[in-house]
């Protein structure tokens, strides 16, 4: 029974100010791309980096960055003008 029942380690849960705090240094990054180990770099405040791999996932299913092999990009855009032609646009196929 013990083989069929596998432990786990426990996911790092990230509070709600830390993952303010790491798209707030993505949101504010003067470069388009940025890596892991900079993004690290730049917080104001060390973060596990497990923490950091499940913060830049949720932000990543949120759609506010786009991670690729170069590194990972804010795109998140909030300006409703943007959002309405969006919505009201047309679909190319």
């Amino acid at each position: 029974m013990a083989s069929i029942i596998q432990e786990r380690k426990p996911k790092h849960s990230p509070t709600l100010n830390t993952i303010i705090m790491v798209e707030n240094t993505l949101k504010s990054n003067p470069e388009s791309v940025i890596s892991v180990a900079e993004l690290k770099r730049r917080l104001p405040k060390q973060v596990n980096h497990n923490t950091l791999m499940v913060i830049l996932e949720y932000i990543e299913k949120s759609n506010k960055i786009a991670v690729s092999l170069k590194g990972i990009t804010w795109i998140h855009n909030m300006n409703k003008n943007l959002r309405d032609s969006i919505s009201s646009g047309l679909e190319l196929k």
